[in-house]
């Protein structure tokens, strides 16, 4: 399976019930089935070389280390055998290489979305932070003190982020009303699902409250009404 195409980027008491006659018909005790919910299955990308340098990745695209295509096994073989609806993937390569064991594991073939990448950092992809404090020494300051995705020179910015991040994952779930979708992705979007759940109103600008471990799996349920969180950062499959 070859990467896809990557292109350019261009959110009162009830009332008492009268008595029933005892002439009355007996109720109708068979419950009319629940309709069934769909969940999407986030995995966060393998290691990567620059996970393992400790470099801002964003947008550019690094491949997986040997430890990341090791720990894309190890998820592959947990979900092995899954019956998934769909399989979706950001088409950066880290992700793209971790959703392919899991396409053979599953027998589906993986849909590139670049609506799961992660956020773009402009001139900060590929800098560790020492370098980013020495090349950019005020915004890394003010970073520093209140992070915001804004003052990422010639990044994508909160807002621009978090509405694809949303919006993508509101069209997978139109297309999948039942089932388990399947999404390979970064970070950063997993932060933002997570966050349209639990604090709506509340943007990350740059504060990342959870944990995100690099193959790790994170579960939202959506029935007809709600959406929950079932799973967050789940590693057990990990070595």
């Amino acid at each position: 399976m070859s990467s896809p195409e990557r292109a350019p980027i261009s959110e009162a008491a009830a009332p008492v019930p009268s008595p029933v006659p005892s002439s009355a018909p007996a109720p109708d005790t068979k419950e009319t089935p629940r309709p069934l919910p769909s969940r999407v299955l986030l995995v966060r990308h393998g290691e990567s070389t620059w996970n393992a340098e400790r470099r801002v990745q964003g947008q550019h695209d690094p491949p997986l280390s040997e430890f990341g295509r090791r720990q894309a096994g190890q998820v592959a073989a947990r979900l092995a055998g899954r019956p998934l609806v769909a399989l979706y993937s950001s088409d950066l390569r880290r992700a793209w290489q971790t959703a392919e064991p899991i396409a053979e594991a599953v027998g589906l073939e993986p849909i590139p979305l670049q609506g799961l990448r992660e956020i773009a950092l402009g001139d900060w992809e590929g800098k560790t932070r020492e370098e980013l404090a020495r090349e950019f020494p005020e915004e890394w300051e003010a970073w520093s003190q209140r992070p915001s995705w804004d003052l990422v020179p010639s990044g994508e910015g909160a807002g621009p982020f978090e509405r694809r991040v949303r919006e993508t994952l509101a069209w997978i779930l139109s297309r999948h009303t039942v089932g388990d979708v399947l999404c390979v992705t970064h970070g950063g979007v997993i932060q933002v699902a997570l966050g349209s759940v639990v604090a709506p109103r509340r943007g990350s600008d740059g504060l990342f409250p959870f944990v995100i471990e690099n193959c790790s799996l994170t579960v939202l349920q959506r029935s007809s009404n709600r959406t929950v969180v079932t799973a967050v950062n789940d590693t057990c499959h990990l070595s």
